[in-house]
């Protein structure tokens, strides 16, 4: 195995990440209908302030409220209670992306695995423990946590400080964000994968070590 370490992102690279029916649940347990039009409304507030998170003009806790305040007022709640029951309805329609249970199996006593991700605490442990991954992973790096978010490169380097400093040429990044995972990877000065399962062409000149469209494709570069 030439990589003692192997850090993924979460959504979309190891599990399923479908917002909209994330929101038609939550809604759905208020008696609240909620259509596409209005995920697209939604969506119109949402990925503007992740944007601006990756990019490290906001906070965590300002994606939380401002993505809500506009329900939080049609409802007569919190944004903060939006923002929980949202991301525990997301907990329970969460799945694996398709080969993510077997290639951690097969990387069992080959690597050590970590997980750094830009999504939020609350949602990290119960998705490992409801998909049977809690035992695989040596560290669950959050960006929550840690204050700032992929790509910047502080969140590499506190990654490889919990991870005690190995070499950078053992550690591989794999994540299916060009810009947050592949880019941001590079930049640290380690070797990524882009996980490309809609087999899209490479994104503004970034280049990935790896560039497989499935983590079937990922699992036999590994233990070749």
């Amino acid at each position: 195995m030439k990589y003692e370490w192997i850090l993924f992102d979460a959504d979309e690279t190891l599990f399923h990440f479908d917002a909209f029916r994330g929101m038609q649940l939550m809604f759905e347990r208020r008696g609240v209908a909620f259509d596409q039009q209005d995920f697209e409304q939604y969506q119109k507030v949402n990925k503007p302030l992740w944007d601006d998170y990756q990019n490290g003009d906001i906070t965590a806790q300002e994606i939380k409220h401002q993505r809500f305040v506009e329900w939080a007022n049609k409802l007569n709640t919190s944004t903060f209670e939006l923002n929980s029951e949202f991301l525990n309805a997301m907990a329970d329609i969460c799945t694996p992306i398709p080969g993510a249970l077997d290639l951690v199996e097969s990387l069992q006593g080959k690597a050590k695995l970590g997980i750094i991700t830009n999504g939020f605490t609350e949602l990290q442990q119960i998705r490992l423990q409801k998909n049977g991954m809690s035992d695989y992973f040596e560290q669950v790096i959050i960006s929550e946590e840690v204050g700032v978010a992929k790509p910047d490169i502080g969140i590499f380097q506190h990654a490889l400080n919990e991870m005690g400093n190995p070499c950078k040429s053992k550690v591989l990044m794999v994540g299916d964000n060009p810009k947050s995972d592949v880019l941001g990877g590079l930049q640290f000065g380690i070797e990524t994968c882009w996980l490309n399962r809609s087999g899209s062409q490479t994104i503004d000149g970034i280049e990935p070590h790896y560039n497989v469209s499935s983590l079937h494709d990922l699992k036999r570069i590994l233990l070749a």
